[in-house]
């Protein structure tokens, strides 16, 4: 039988499976096939494969790879758990975004325990066992075998379909799986941490024991990790926006975060430099309601679909809701007028205010909240300008993400099972991506089943300087809402049309964005971004006039710039300001009052020496426009000889 499997032909013999494929294709190594998607479906490696079935093996760099790696470790975690404490009783133990964890009842452990773990985790992956997958007969049956195990039991009193189950050695879990072939291929496991955690999330529930866990197929990359971990620590938005004064967070509104006033000067940079290119790029501005009516909200579709995320109350025996997402209000703006197709494409942003319902548990500092700002942008437009207005949006995610030295990457997501718009509309919509994407030459990946509910999208992944990927904006083309919402414009054959419709975010949450830079740039921010541009610092008391008149000179250019006139130490006040990030630090004392001039230190602590005030704000002002990642002030050899 003929087989494709990703742009090639494998000729199979009848009845050989997806494991066979890979041995065929050389792919045996403990990073590689770790499941297979076939026919668009992920299932286990010994699935039986069928003549003209198309076949993605994934590896461990593919999302789809990791989910079914981690999967299988959190059943060897719980595995262990119960060999030390035969008492413990299992719950659930998903994958997450970096790793994994399983939550047990009667179970009560520290750190002190880990190390337990892991040593039966190791003995565990070394017996090697092969998972093996049971489909239970009924509802009964299953419930039969977890009778012991309350639950269990409750999750497969809700379950539809088919119930399964995966066995490795004398450990049997309910699964829908797919899992690893076998156990040999995870190389590196570490048991992270361990906290409390309620019973599917409810505080009403009863309180489990959840352990975290990581592992990959090489211990290296266990290494790595670990490192980066370290790394993080000392980036932590979390630490460092309250520690420079940026954001906060306060128990009155949780997930909703609170922008200093040193944080709305990088706020400012930020939604003012993406303005200003949207400027540039023929868009315009536009501002919709917070708050919108229920009737809205069913005709966008939001209603049946993403209702138990929004925020929803009754005013004047009608229902009202917060706008989770920004879409429907410019629809309404586009109807507020005709059109011609001489105004398309019409290109409309909004940085518009959403609310979204997070559980409590899955809040994250600025990375997860419940209000936040997205640079939404819906492009109306003629079929034939599909193609165009794509390659328009990537040059402009490419300005912007280069200009923060960030890489970025692409994936392409399809339609996801629950869904609205019939399939011709999905198969022109995904056509329409895939093609501008192929033109445009910058490899992608696709994911398939993880587009929008009305509309394929192509994600926008980022990665930043610890080599973590985040996924930020999003380019959505969307025939559907044009289509509720009765959008028209006048074709010049006389003839009212449907306008084709882009959706588009490139920071996507400007909050989140705002920590991922945080994290990026470790609290150091570029000059243009930086909201402590400069300080000066009076040797003595003396020179505190001269020092407030040098700042106000800096200010007035245009520059952030404050004065240390406290009565610490010279080098106290240095390395306040470098705590602080600040990225300039000017001394003034005799010798500089004397030849009005200041003496350049930058926050890496390379002193640059005297100069006078006209030549820094020169150099502060092209290193300024420039939005240059690096000081453009260098170290004089000739001074510091």
């Amino acid at each position: 039988m003929l087989i494709e499997c990703q742009d090639q032909k494998v000729e199979l013999p009848e009845g050989a499976t997806a494991k066979d494929l890979a041995e065929k294709l050389n792919q045996r190594g403990p990073e590689e096939a770790l499941a297979a998607d076939i026919n668009g479906v992920t299932k286990d490696l010994n699935t039986p494969l069928e003549d003209g079935d198309k076949v993605i093996l994934w590896n461990f760099e593919d999302p789809q790879g990791k989910e079914v790696f981690w999967h299988t470790s959190a059943h060897v975690l719980a595995q262990a758990v119960l060999r030390v404490w035969p008492g413990a009783t299992p719950t659930i133990g998903p994958p997450i975004e970096n790793g994994f964890y399983y939550d047990f009842a009667n179970l009560e452990i520290s750190e002190t325990d880990f190390a337990k773990i892991e040593e039966e985790v190791a003995k565990i992956l070394k017996e090697n066992h092969k998972p093996v997958r049971y489909e239970f007969k009924d509802k009964k049956e299953a419930l039969d075998r977890f009778k012991n195990n309350p639950y269990k039991k409750e999750l497969i009193n809700e379950f539809e379909g088919l119930i399964s189950g995966y066995t490795q050695g004398e450990f049997f879990d309910l699964c829908r799986g797919p899992h690893l072939p076998s156990l040999g291929k995870i190389k590196a496991f570490k048991v992270m941490k361990t906290s409390g955690a309620y019973w599917r999330g409810d505080s009403d529930r009863e309180m489990l024991t959840r352990i975290y866990g990581i592992s990959f197929p090489d211990r290296k990359m266990l290494k790595s990790y670990l490192h980066m971990l370290e790394e993080a620590k000392k980036r932590d938005h979390k630490i460092l926006g309250p520690k420079l004064d940026l954001f906060s967070f306060k128990e009155e509104g949780p997930g909703m975060p609170f922008i200093h006033p040193h944080g709305m000067i990088v706020w400012n940079r930020l939604t003012n430099f993406l303005r200003d290119l949207q400027k540039e790029a023929g868009y315009v501005e536009i501002k919709t309601p917070l708050l919108l009516n229920q009737n809205l909200w069913e005709r966008s579709g939001h209603w049946e679909f993403y209702r138990e995320n929004m925020y929803y109350f009754e005013i004047e025996k009608k229902h009202y809701a917060i706008k989770p997402m920004n879409c429907p209000g410019c629809m309404l703006f586009y109807k507020s007028n005709s059109h011609s197709y001489r105004e398309l494409p019409m290109r409309v942003s909004e940085l518009g205010h959403v609310h979204r319902h997070e559980p409590s548990g899955s809040l994250n500092g600025l990375f997860r909240v419940r209000s936040f700002h997205q640079d939404d942008s819906h492009i109306f437009m003629r079929p034939e300008d599909i193609k165009n207005e794509i390659f328009g949006v990537l040059e402009l995610i490419e300005k912007i993400y280069g200009t923060f030295g960030i890489e970025w990457m692409l994936e392409l997501s399809t339609r996801p099972e629950e869904s609205i718009g019939t399939d011709e509309d999905w198969d022109v919509a995904t056509r329409g991506l895939k093609d501008a994407l192929d033109q445009y030459g910058k490899p992608y990946k696709i994911n398939e089943g993880d587009g929008a509910f009305y509309g394929p999208k192509i994600d926008l992944h980022i990665r930043d300087a610890l080599g973590r990927n985040w996924q930020c904006g999003t380019i959505q083309l969307d025939m559907s809402l044009p289509q509720k919402f009765n959008l028209e414009y006048m074709d010049s054959d006389g003839i009212q049309k449907q306008p084709t419709m882009i959706h588009r975010a490139i920071f996507g949450s400007v909050e989140r964005f705002f920590g991922i830079l945080v994290e990026h740039f470790a609290g150091r921010f570029p000059l243009w971004l930086s909201p402590r541009q400069a300080k000066l610092i009076p040797v003595a008391e003396r020179h505190n006039v001269y020092a407030h008149e040098i700042s106000k000179t800096i200010q007035d250019a245009g520059f952030a710039c404050a004065v240390d006139d406290s009565n610490e130490s010279v080098s106290r006040k240095i390395r306040d300001a470098q705590l602080s990030q600040v990225n300039y630090m000017l001394t003034v004392g005799d010798r500089e009052l004397e030849n009005q001039t200041v003496t350049l230190r930058r926050r890496d602590n390379i002193v640059i020496g005297e100069m006078d005030l006209n030549s820094f704000l020169s150099t502060l002002k092209k290193e300024s426009e420039d939005r240059a990642l690096n000081s453009y002030f260098e170290k004089n050899e000739k001074d510091s000889s």
